[in-house]
């Protein structure tokens, strides 16, 4: 089987997922889906692993899916449709839940379900020529799977808009909508990610696990006596836990903490 996927992970701990098909602009088919989901969960399961990275070869990040991927799909039946989607579900939750920091950098377009594995990462990057587009109405289909996502990332109002009218927008309209956290120069989009990723391998594990929860925990919910003990049990838990008291100690005794000298 071709490899679609790469992925190395590098002595500071750094893992980067990298798509191949740069003779397709990075689309992606069932294939291709089953590497990443794959490519995901070993690098979460990995302890060396700090931070993750998802990047491509070539002009684009992604145009979405294969054609001839959506040919064959479209002369299947509803219940394989659904499981097809279902690997889809999977991906995109895979990477959403994925308990370590997640950077998406991008460059080219990102079409259809790639806005969504962009929407899915905790921080994404662009460059200036980067452009996104959710096409699924143009061929009378809806972007239903990646929708969650997207919607948390770039707000219901945006999504109404591009939903709905399949347009291409640059690189500067999704850094406003909040879909990009940061939009850089062409040559500069790996020294950018290196000032993110210094910053996130500087900060506890367990404590970047448990921020991450801890946003999925409050968001949305209405600030009541429930919300307000949760939120206590998460930081006294973390008080005592066993990085926190590392944290806490190495602060206080003004010393690099042990999970920056056990990867520096």
């Amino acid at each position: 089987m071709t490899n679609y996927v790469k992925t190395h992970i590098n002595n500071r701990g750094v893992a980067t997922i990298t798509m191949l098909r740069e003779d397709v602009h990075n689309a992606f088919d069932d294939v291709m889906i089953a590497q990443l989901i794959n490519a995901f969960e070993h690098t979460i399961s990995n302890d060396s692993a700090r931070v993750i990275v998802l990047r491509s070869l070539g002009k684009s990040f992604s145009a979405g899916a294969d054609l001839n991927w959506m040919r064959s799909m479209a002369k299947k039946n509803f219940q394989e449709n659904l499981e097809d989607a279902g690997n889809l579900a999977t991906l995109m939750q895979t990477i959403a839940t994925c308990p370590k920091p997640t950077l998406a950098l991008v460059q080219g377009a990102a079409f259809g379900g790639a806005v969504g594995l962009v929407a899915c990462c905790d921080i994404a990057i662009a460059t200036q020529r980067a452009s996104f587009c959710l096409s699924e109405v143009k061929i009378g289909l809806i972007p239903a799977v990646i929708s969650p996502y997207v919607v948390a990332a770039m707000g219901q109002r945006q999504a109404q808009r591009y939903f709905l009218t399949a347009e291409r927008f640059k690189a500067d309209k999704a850094l406003n909508m909040g879909l990009i956290h940061e939009l850089v120069e062409e040559d500069q989009l790996d020294n950018s990610a290196q000032v993110i990723i210094s910053a996130l391998l500087g900060n506890s594990p367990a404590a970047m696990t448990q921020a991450k929860e801890l946003i999925s925990f409050v968001s949305n919910q209405t600030i009541d006596d429930a919300l307000i003990e949760g939120t206590s049990q998460r930081i006294a838990a973390i008080r005592v836990s066993e990085e926190g008291q590392e944290g806490l100690s190495s602060f206080l005794e003004k010393r690099s903490p042990n999970w920056l000298n056990a990867h520096n």
